[in-house]
């Protein structure tokens, strides 16, 4: 074998090495990340604050900054995505130069009157939208997040959570599977963690699950009872009204002790579809009927080849 061989598979070696520890990681990003060399490293978003961000490489977490010919394009990482970083030991310094392909995309129409797409998360596998007993439980609300979740391409399953402060929890259960379609409705406490073991078949090694809801509805709870320790503060109810205080300030990552991934999202107080919100329950009956009898993972049941 030639010394050139021999170096290319060296270089090859070293990439395995560098992310067999980041999870998600999989051949094709492998081969997406084959052609950098040298000083670059691959990493995962884990958070991020304005224009730096903490990635996940081999065992440890890093803070990077953001190249400026990422952001020149208008190319933004958030949580969960898959990064090439510059890595210079001898400065300190660690810099996001590419993201490597998405596989699904999580995102809403932004916030205010400005329009347009936000990108809140990536490479998902599974969406947990949580909702509660009480006000929050709203049906055109769990509507516009199923509508979300089905255009990102993953799996969602609906939590119920806060049962232990319902009388009759399987009559909301009924009322969510009647708009639902197929998407398993989950009830639950992340409290007292009742039900908690019917997540188990959702946590997979190696893949992710994200938690999207309305503040107060319970998902800073329901990820310290999966971790078994207290990484999110937790904020209650208002008597008056039953809004939620928002715990959670930045979007972040999580791995559970199985090898699975959980990415926490701050209640989204203003949810839209990237698109014109007019006829939204037209949209969401098609997306349920193509989505219920779809055979393909990581489809948007929109235009894709072959999809129901």
């Amino acid at each position: 074998m030639s010394n050139h061989s021999e170096a290319e598979n060296s270089s090859h070696n070293s990439v395995q090495n560098d992310s067999d520890k980041i999870p998600g990681w999989n051949e094709e990003l492998e081969l997406a990340f084959f052609a950098y060399k040298g000083s670059y490293i691959p990493g995962r978003v884990a958070s991020r604050h304005k224009t730096v961000c903490e990635v996940l490489v081999q065992e440890a977490v890093v803070q990077a900054g953001i190249s400026g010919a990422l952001q020149k394009i208008g190319k933004q990482p958030v949580v969960g995505d898959f990064v090439v970083l510059l890595d210079q030991p001898e400065t300190g310094s660690r810099m996001i130069v590419n993201i490597l392909p998405r596989r699904t995309c999580l995102s809403r129409g932004a916030a205010g009157d400005g329009g347009g797409e936000q990108v809140i998360a990536a490479n998902i596998d599974t969406i947990f939208i949580v909702t509660a007993t009480g006000k929050d439980l709203n049906l055109r609300r769990l509507e516009r997040y199923l509508t979300i979740v089905y255009s990102s391409g993953a799996n969602p399953i609906i939590l119920l959570n806060k049962i232990d402060l319902e009388d009759n929890p399987a009559r909301l259960v009924e009322k969510i599977k009647s708009i639902a379609g197929n998407v398993p409705v989950i009830p639950l406490s992340a409290l007292s963690k009742t039900g908690l073991d019917s997540l188990s078949p959702h946590l997979n090694p190696g893949e992710t699950v994200a938690l999207i809801g309305s503040s107060g509805v319970g998902k800073s709870t329901l990820i310290n009872s999966l971790l078994g320790e207290t990484v999110q503060r937790t904020g209650g109810i208002r008597e008056d009204d039953e809004k939620g205080r928002h715990t959670t300030t930045v979007r972040q990552m999580f791995l559970l002790p199985n090898g699975a991934v959980l990415i926490d999202n701050p209640g989204i107080r203003e949810i839209q579809l990237g698109d014109s919100a007019e006829g939204i329950e037209k949209a969401f009956s098609e997306i349920v009927d193509a989505a219920s009898n779809c055979k393909f993972k990581d489809c948007t049941h929109r235009d894709e080849p072959g999809c129901a």
